[in-house]
């Protein structure tokens, strides 16, 4: 409790968003975990992997590591940004994969419990 009454009192910097990054994985990870529907299951990882970015922006931000320049030794530093950019593609083509399947799956059994996926067979 003393950390977070700290973390409060404190500008906000890096800790802070990987706070709001951990929240964001924990209820991700939570939804999956519960939802027995195909399209919460997908909202979970869309909230594991959005946590995920908030975590690599926050690391990669040279403004939340106390630095004064983007610009060190000629570099943009930009390596959490992209990072996040390449997994941002990464969930929308896995998004349009599983939706694809969901739709599928509910055209052939009238529903998309995630129960009765085992009945699927290539």
């Amino acid at each position: 409790m003393l950390i977070l009454a700290n973390l409060l009192t404190e500008p906000i910097g890096v800790a802070h968003y990987m706070v709001v990054g951990a929240v964001l994985f924990v209820c991700g990870v939570v939804c999956m975990a519960t939802k027995r529907n195909a399209l919460g299951v997908l909202m979970g990882i869309e909230l594991v992997l959005n946590g995920a970015n908030v975590n690599l922006v926050a690391l990669g931000s040279p403004y939340l590591r106390g630095e004064s320049t983007t610009l060190l030794g000629g570099q943009l530093m930009l390596d959490g940004q992209l990072m996040a950019m390449f997994v941002i593609v990464l969930a929308a083509a896995e998004a349009a994969v599983a939706l694809a399947i969901a739709l599928n799956f509910y055209n052939n059994f009238g529903s998309i419990d995630v129960d009765r996926a085992n009945q699927l067979k290539g």
